[in-house]
């Protein structure tokens, strides 16, 4: 495994306040970074904005509107975490698809490479730029063009289930599933688009539980204990 990206939920993110950020919880995952990348492992980041806004069950607001909201609260998220990333010694960057003065750099897939080669930790933020896309969209789009091997889902949930689990304890969780069948019973993985572009362009992802203690450096490692989306 050379190259992963990793996608990270806002709300993951802030813990059981369910809004802004928890320290503690950013931390661990820094550590679990930091030890990829020693182990010379090139990670990448895309975190979603849904600790800071969901703009989408608004009725009041414009949907283009609310979407750009959206980017401006993963650029935010992005900022914070690669900071707490550098405070755990990590070199880091910032990716945006548009500019943001001096507080990011404008991604390109040369860029991004030059950083990775460089052992940093590329954050991807703003998603893809766009109204009407996900981050899910956003992660898998970088994937594909910066040609990683693997996006590591880090859910709340530990894995991919035919129900939710929260409100279904008899759901069956899936220890692997293709992309095509995630597709076909509409599971709840990431959101269709960004389903189709993964399946579309043979990019695999592993779905886990990032409050599981140590769940990345696990995933990595072979004690994985999630589900395998393959293609």
């Amino acid at each position: 495994m050379k190259r992963v990206l990793l996608k990270l939920s806002g709300e993951a993110l802030a813990g059981d306040k369910k809004t802004g950020f928890d320290d503690a919880t950013i931390q661990q995952v820094a550590l679990q970074v930091k030890e990829l990348v020693d182990d010379g492992i090139q990670v990448g980041v895309v975190i979603g904005g849904g600790n800071f806004w969901r703009g989408r069950s608004s009725e009041n607001i414009d949907r283009t509107k609310a979407d750009q909201i959206g980017m401006l609260a993963t650029i935010m998220n992005c900022i914070y975490v690669s900071e707490i990333f550098r405070s755990e010694g990590m070199n880091t960057n910032v990716l945006t698809p548009f500019e943001c003065g001096s507080f990011t750099k404008l991604f390109s897939k040369d860029r991004a490479n030059k950083y990775f080669a460089k052992g940093m930790v590329v954050f991807f933020a703003g998603g893809t730029g766009h109204p009407y896309f996900s981050t899910d969209t956003g992660v898998v789009l970088r994937a594909i063009e910066v040609d990683a091997d693997l996006i590591l889902l880090a859910k709340a949930v530990d894995g991919v289930y035919d129900d939710d689990p929260r409100s279904n304890p008899d759901a069956r969780k899936y220890d692997e599933i293709t992309i095509h069948e995630v597709i076909d019973k509409n599971l709840q993985v990431m959101d269709m688009t960004a389903s189709i572009l993964a399946r579309d362009n043979k990019m695999p992802m592993w779905v886990f539980g990032l409050n599981e203690e140590n769940s990345i450096v696990n995933t990595i490692k072979g004690n994985f204990t999630g589900t395998k989306v393959t293609v």
